[in-house]
């Protein structure tokens, strides 16, 4: 780790997602799209985020990166469980840090209270995707992720998912 990276992660304040941080969370999530040039791919809108992060029954939780009160960074996860292992883990969806902060060690504090989480919660593991094209890849190598050569993700959506669901048989 560099002398800036010091100097900047000593700054950064890592806090529990609120109701009131949701625009903050959607911008991060359109400029991941845009990182990755995905944009169109982001349908979520506020109320979204609302009604499944903070609603009855939340389906994700996210932490915030601040520095000097400003959100730089941002984790969304949720709970998995591997039936294989018998055992639960932590599976990160999105993780962001604004351009003007990356290399600093945003990420690391993002990633190292998601481990601590995890770990408070008896969970055995962290996951996560990374698009082939990201950059930010060798982050994930240094830190010890390993890529799964032999996991494929697939996924049924928009209409064929909705053919299988109404199907008679």
């Amino acid at each position: 780790m560099n002398t800036s990276e010091l100097q900047l992660e000593s700054k950064v304040n890592i806090r529990p997602a609120t109701k009131d941080d949701v625009g903050s969370m959607l911008k991060m999530l359109i400029a991941l799209a845009v990182y990755q040039n995905q944009e169109t791919h982001v349908t979520a809108t506020e109320d979204d985020l609302i009604r499944d992060g903070f609603g009855p029954s939340p389906q994700f939780e996210c932490i915030l990166a601040e520095v000097d009160g400003q959100p730089v960074g941002m984790a969304f996860f949720h709970a998995t469980y591997s039936t294989w292992k018998g055992r639960r883990g932590l599976f990160i969806e999105d993780l962001f840090v604004d351009e003007s902060v990356r290399s600093k060690g945003v990420g690391r504090s993002l990633v190292k209270e998601i481990a601590r989480i995890a770990e408070t919660r008896i969970c055995h593991y962290i996951e996560l995707n990374v698009v082939h094209a990201n950059p930010a890849r060798n982050f994930y190598d240094r830190y010890g992720f390993v890529h799964l050569d032999d996991v494929l993700t697939y996924r049924l959506s928009d209409k064929r998912f909705h053919q299988l669901a109404s199907s008679p048989e």
